[in-house]
């Protein structure tokens, strides 16, 4: 009896880390840095992944939202660089508050966020193909033209190795039976 009730309390002692231990097996390692595959503007480039930021962002310029059907919709060019002349269309998921850095505050504008349309994007990391929300900005100034923040690298079932960088290697996904939305 008595041996039956240490194994009992052995288990239930190592109940949690078993648990623990499967969680992270079925999580994918990415490094601080990947290559990725936006099929919406089928355009391979090179991301940040930031778990301090919250939301996707991708950089664009020229954003203008728009009507299409009673719908809205946003159309944007990629700020990358001169080579970059095609638009892209895509439909309006909603406009987020992006909280201002400290720098960034204009008191004559009198507001501690600034709105930005966000879109819907499928993007390849590795053999991980997922629909994320992305937000538009001009990033241009950054070394990155593409951030995952927390909730993107939540839908990747991400854990980030910070000591890592293009772990995953290129982009493996199947993206055949995605549409894309340049403009017409």
């Amino acid at each position: 009896m008595r041996l039956n009730l240490l194994a009992l309390l052995t288990c239930l002692v190592l109940l949690p880390s078993m648990t623990y231990a499967n969680d992270i097996n079925e999580k994918n390692i990415y490094g601080l840095n990947e290559h990725v595959y936006i099929a919406d503007i089928d355009m391979h480039m090179t991301a940040k992944l930031d778990t301090g930021a919250k939301t996707a962002s991708l950089s664009a310029r020229d954003i203008e939202r728009f009507k299409r059907d009673g719908e809205s919709w946003v159309r944007f060019y990629l700020a990358l660089d001169d080579a970059h002349e095609r638009a892209f269309e895509l439909p309006l998921a909603r406009v987020s508050k992006i909280k201002r850095r400290s720098g960034d505050y204009d008191p004559e504008e009198d507001k501690s966020y600034t709105p930005r349309p966000v879109v819907e994007m499928t993007v390849c990391m590795g053999r991980a193909l997922r629909t994320i929300e992305v937000n538009l900005t001009d990033r241009s100034t950054f070394q990155y033209p593409f951030l995952l923040g927390s909730s993107a690298l939540k839908t990747f079932d991400a854990l980030i190795d910070p000591s890592l960088k293009y772990s995953v290697g290129q982009p493996q996904c199947d993206t055949n039976n995605i549409t894309t939305a340049f403009a017409e």
